[in-house]
């Protein structure tokens, strides 16, 4: 399968399991328990429908939003992800140049296998840091303080991974950081030896964020367990107007889901705060972003700035969002799949898509400018 082959999320999906080794891919695509949040995220936008207007002089499209006082020049961003390299040698780097390129935000993660800085110095678009806070209150300042002297925009702290999600794919297949397969698991990396070789033969795997902080060469410290063990479970709402303050700029929460945590991210100082579930990453059975958008907009909307993700594979759910009051929609497997298949150029090639389905679909829908997409074009069944 080529890349000029790939038109569509699925079709960037099939060309990565063809070419990762199995438990890589499952650990992208993968989720909690049953997965059925997973799987929500996605239908979610099947009961909206969407409802045009036409003769509405469509000539010029405006797509760009401003979010936590950042300009993109299209209301999707990269949302960051752990373990890129594992995906594709260049990871992060691939995800920055690609966002720079299509004007857009990216973010790097805790878990990044690219450093803050080298992210900064590839893309000049506006750059997120993706934070987990720890049990040692100085890793958590240290890294703060990385994030600031790179630059970087906005800090952004994911609040729903206070412990790891139960991720079974993984457990099936003994993924963890070094590798602790199962025989299965290993089994699917021998039916796969081109990847290996590419990860052999490029630089080795690390975590620069982390480098001088945790160890992750000396044991079988999987995922789970980095969130188990090293996260703070006590992590409170005291805690989080501390990190507010000590920053003292562009702020936002992601993992939020209720009206009263809207409303407390609100009053301890955010700019924002992203709806997310953690693509069903973590509490299965949980509601979607998409369904919870319109009654948190309703409550907080006027005050801070509402994002939200998860299952966002078409332009037309970018629309639907929008129109419910989203500042802007962010994108994960949407570009993992990419990277896995191609690299820098697969990511490219996945934005440019959203970049025209997100055109057309406003000129279809008789929208020039995002802030003309309003809920009078939305019905729901």
């Amino acid at each position: 399968m080529r890349l000029t082959s790939c038109h569509s999320f699925h079709d960037f999906r099939r060309m990565a399991k063809a070419r990762l080794p199995g438990p890589i891919f499952d650990y992208i695509d993968g989720a909690a328990d049953d997965e059925v949040t997973y799987r929500r995220n996605t239908t979610a936008f099947d009961r909206c429908d969407l409802v045009p207007n036409v003769l509405r002089g469509v000539g010029e499209i405006d797509m760009s939003v401003t979010v936590m006082g950042q300009r993109l020049a299209m209301p999707v961003y990269c949302s960051p992800t752990a373990l890129q390299r594992l995906f594709h040698h260049q990871g992060e780097r691939a995800v920055a140049a690609a966002a720079g390129k299509y004007g857009t935000m990216f973010g790097v993660s805790s878990l990044g296998t690219v450093s803050l800085e080298e992210a900064r110095r590839i893309s000049g678009g506006p750059q997120v840091y993706q934070f987990y806070f720890h049990k040692d209150r100085g890793l958590n300042r240290a890294m703060m303080a990385r994030a600031k002297e790179a630059g970087i925009e906005v800090m952004m702290l994911t609040v729903d991974s206070i412990t790891g999600g139960n991720r079974e794919r993984d457990k099936r297949t003994g993924f963890s950081i070094p590798f602790r397969l199962t025989l299965g698991g290993m089994m699917q990396f021998a039916l796969k030896p081109a990847w290996g070789i590419n990860y052999v033969t490029h630089e080795s795997f690390k975590l620069p964020q982390l480098d001088g902080h945790v160890d992750m060469g000396g044991g079988a410290l999987s995922i789970s367990r980095y969130f188990t063990e090293m996260l703070d479970p006590s992590l409170s709402w005291d805690d989080v107007a501390a990190m507010v303050r000590e920053w003292g700029g562009q702020f936002c929460l992601k993992g939020v889901m209720s009206v009263e945590d809207a409303k407390r991210a609100v009053e301890i100082g955010c700019t924002g705060i992203i709806l997310s579930n953690h693509g069903g990453r973590q509490l299965d059975g949980s509601r979607t972003a998409f369904d919870q958008l319109a009654e948190i907009v309703d409550a907080v909307g006027d005050r801070i700035d509402v994002i939200m993700d998860g299952g966002v594979q078409r332009g037309t759910h970018v629309l639907k969002a929008l129109s419910l009051g989203a500042k802007a929609v962010g994108l994960g497997r949407y570009y993992l799949f990419p990277l896995a298949a191609a690299g820098q150029a697969g990511v490219e090639r996945a934005l440019g898509l959203m970049r025209t389905e997100i055109e057309r679909d406003m000129r279809l829908m008789g929208c020039s400018s995002v802030d003309q997409l309003t809920r009078s074009n939305l019905r729901f069944s």
